[in-house]
């Protein structure tokens, strides 16, 4: 990415929305980018990625899926809408583990990346997303943070730390629906008994300030783990989730050692430099 993304017009919540299409300057971009991601905890990249940068990504998803949901049928066929650990080794060989590992470290992510985290980034974990086989099954308002810690802690570390996902999507989808500016402040009457499931309320139905972010192949859209959130089921549902956070925060245990680039693989990574800062951060945990 040559750099700034334009706005594509003066509403609060429509800036978060950019095209990088209209590309003009690095400063615009890093200023508008850091507004948007301060302000409403996300944003949203349009065609970011060509079509063969696409395709690539999806060849290697693709083999990690079948795998993935050969080896875990029932739980596929019965519960699931995500899997995790997509780097590691028990699905992928060495070489498209790299070309992973090049996908996540390439300038266009850590461009984004640097952005939005200033304090010395670390590469977490990868996740997939996809459609539950059940139809009846529905999407449901979380913070990610919330199968962690309890509420007092939940309000505790939306303020220290940060999560970042950065997700592609690799069809067109429904999308996202997020509660803008939810990363910075707690949860109002409605949504924290949505959310919680408190007073009859169910997880899964609707918020009066959600707002539906559509995506399609070539998007990417970068958000808060700790904001309110909902991924949208239906369509092709396909969308592969870099999640980052900086080295403040306390979650180095999360990080699967089988997950990161053993020293022949840092050699064939062009910018390991996400992986190296992991890498040393758990030596010193």
């Amino acid at each position: 990415m040559e750099a700034s993304a334009k706005v594509l017009d003066n509403s609060p919540i429509s800036c978060s929305e950019i095209s990088s299409s209209q590309i003009k300057s690095t400063e615009i971009s890093t200023k508008q980018i850091k507004k948007a991601y301060s302000e409403h905890g996300y944003f949203v990249i349009r065609d970011y990625f060509n079509g063969a940068e696409i395709s690539a990504l999806r060849e290697v998803i693709l083999k990690f899926h079948q795998l993935w949901k050969k080896d875990n049928f029932d739980f596929y066929q019965e519960e699931a809408f995500n899997s995790s650990l997509i780097t590691g080794s028990q699905y992928l060989a060495p070489d498209d583990r790299v070309k992973l590992f090049n996908f996540i470290s390439s300038k266009k992510i850590m461009a984004l990346v640097d952005k939005v985290i200033a304090n010395k980034a670390n590469f977490m974990n990868t996740q997939l997303f996809f459609n539950p086989v059940s139809s009846l099954q529905k999407d449901f308002w979380h913070r990610d943070c919330q199968y962690d810690h309890d509420l007092e802690a939940q309000k505790r570390i939306m303020h220290e730390t940060q999560v970042v996902h950065f997700r592609v999507p690799l069809f067109d989808e429904l999308g996202l629906e997020l509660v803008p500016g939810s990363h910075k402040r707690w949860d109002n009457e409605e949504e924290f008994n949505v959310r919680q499931e408190e007073q009859g309320r169910e997880s899964s139905e609707a918020l009066s300030t959600g707002k539906k972010i559509h995506l399609a192949a070539g998007d990417l859209l970068v958000f808060s783990a700790d904001m309110i959130h909902r991924g949208l089921y239906g369509k092709d549902r396909l969308a592969f989730d870099i999640l980052v956070f900086d080295s403040a925060a306390d979650y180095i245990d999360y990080v699967d050692d089988d997950c990161l680039p053993d020293a022949v693989m840092l050699d064939k990574i062009v910018n390991p430099r996400l992986f190296t800062n992991t890498i040393e951060l758990k030596s010193t945990a």
